[in-house]
């Protein structure tokens, strides 16, 4: 129960926060919508798809991939800003939970990228995507997942290397085989073999394939209960490594 007030009071601080700024999430919907308006509607003769519903079917899920992806790995920078304000510092006199001080964060994060996929996934609707709403649900939830796992790798790095001119170029480095190896823009069924076999040791090129089947209705599907599995157990690994961070930092 403590864990569970702890995590409450950081994530509505967070939040509140956040709310303050919306210039954020104004920002971090700015780049998506541009693919979506400018890049999508490309894809209907580059992937020879019968209609643009089609072809938004494909592309939109691995659009919000890719939101959860960079956006959950760059939050480690205001993690520092806050480490050299010393409000990291100011909790090592506080009886708040060391773990919620992470979960706080982390969840705030999630909501933050669940807003802006509920912004973008409405304003494709005009362009003919379609999805059944529980399978859109399910698919929110592998978001999650994977802005939680992102989100909290980011802040332990940040916590280990305590800089922004560290931090940056690593998450970049991190970040760039990760998007061109998961299918975000275009599926990985057209790649030569050698490149789907290095994908398949991506974690996030299952989450896409199975953002994809569900925005397609395909429930069924393997890959949408194979990416949930694996980017679920990243998740504890992940969660683990940065709350045991957060720990070793405030003590």
């Amino acid at each position: 129960m403590k864990l569970a007030r702890d995590t409450w009071l950081i994530f509505q601080r967070q939040v509140l926060l956040l709310v303050r700024q919306p210039v954020w999430v104004f920002v971090g919907i700015f780049q998506p919508v541009m693919y979506l308006l400018l890049f999508a509607p490309l894809l209907k003769q580059a992937l020879q798809a019968p209609t643009d519903a089609d072809a938004y079917r494909i592309f939109v899920p691995g659009l919000l991939v890719l939101l959860a992806l960079f956006g959950g790995l760059f939050q480690g920078f205001g993690l520092i800003a806050e480490l050299r304000a010393g409000v990291i510092e100011r909790s090592r006199v506080t009886p708040v939970s060391r773990v919620a001080l992470l979960l706080g964060r982390s969840l705030r994060d999630v909501v933050s990228l669940l807003v802006q996929a509920v912004i973008i996934t409405l304003l494709a609707l005009p362009f003919g995507l379609a999805v059944h709403l529980d399978h859109l649900l399910l698919a929110y939830l592998l978001l999650g997942l994977i802005a939680l796992t992102t989100s909290a790798l980011s802040y332990a790095v940040a916590l280990r290397v305590r800089s922004e001119d560290a931090l940056a170029p690593l998450m970049n480095t991190v970040a760039q085989p990760l998007f061109l190896l998961s299918g975000i823009f275009l599926p990985l069924t057209l790649a030569p073999g050698w490149l789907r076999s290095i994908a398949d040791y991506n974690p996030f090129a299952w989450a896409v394939d199975g953002t994809r089947a569900l925005f397609a209705g395909d429930l069924g599907n393997d890959r949408v209960w194979q990416g949930l599995l694996i980017i679920g157990g990243l998740t504890v690994l992940s969660v683990a490594w940065a709350a045991r961070e957060f720990a070793r930092s405030v003590r």
